[in-house]
């Protein structure tokens, strides 16, 4: 059931509707990342500088290599936090449009079905910050976790795994149902889910390939939710 949604979804990624999904959460999240480097670096500018002038003073001239140092090493400290937030960032813009990509899939691929309703504006908003918190949660925890040898790889896949899976496939759900109808659901089929958030959080843990992985993880709980509802059915 999970490698079936999971090939579906893969194939929905190269679609002409999703190219145009993709491109626009791509320019949104390149266009937000710029705007945070030019902040950090003004904020790092106004208030880090000034106190490295400050105190170099007082040191010997060679000293003034320290303040060299300092600078690399806060560029390389803001390009690694901007790295960091891409899969955030790449997820809150992503979460505007996550009715649309399921829209798609549900039109072109579930004509038969009866359609689903889309998110109210306002809980879609909620439901991005949402997206946002859980994706940087995990990686919080996981980056705490990376000083234990031997639970690091393995906190990263487990934290993301429930996470991402859990908000994902009840978002996919409660485009047919109430909100504690969708969660009864994802309980009710925990093992299913939470493989399938394995599955995004490796997709997560590429590099560049992070940037699709909202609309990835939305279309995989999207044909994810129909394969356990007609499961459950039958039942």
């Amino acid at each position: 059931m999970i490698l079936e949604a999971a090939r579906r979804a893969l194939g929905d990624l190269f679609t002409p509707e999703f190219r145009a999904a993709f491109f626009k959460t791509l320019g949104l999240t390149l266009l937000l990342l710029v705007v945070v480097w030019l902040g950090l670096q003004h904020l790092f500018d106004a208030y880090a500088l000034p106190w490295i002038d400050a105190l170099l003073p007082g040191f010997p001239s060679w000293a003034s290599w320290l303040g060299i140092i300092a600078a690399i090493l806060a560029a390389i400290g803001l390009a690694l936090g901007l790295a960091l937030l891409i899969a955030p960032v790449a997820a809150i813009i992503a979460g505007l449009f996550l009715d649309d990509v399921a829209e798609i899939i549900e039109k072109n691929e579930y004509k038969l079905d009866p359609p689903g309703r889309a998110v109210p504006t306002m809980r879609a908003v909620l439901l991005s910050v949402k997206f946002l918190a859980v994706v940087i949660l995990g990686n919080i925890v996981a980056l705490f976790l990376l000083l234990i040898p031997g639970v690091n790889i393995a906190a990263f896949f487990l934290i993301n795994g429930y996470l991402l899976g859990r908000e994902y496939f009840e978002f996919a759900a409660m485009r047919f149902r109430d909100e504690p109808e969708a969660k009864a659901l994802r309980r009710r089929n925990f093992g299913t889910v939470f493989l399938a958030g394995l599955v995004i959080a490796a997709f997560l843990a590429v590099p560049v390939v992070n940037l699709l992985t909202p609309l990835f993880a939305a279309a995989l709980m999207v044909h994810l939710h129909k394969l356990v509802s007609t499961e459950e059915r039958r039942a």
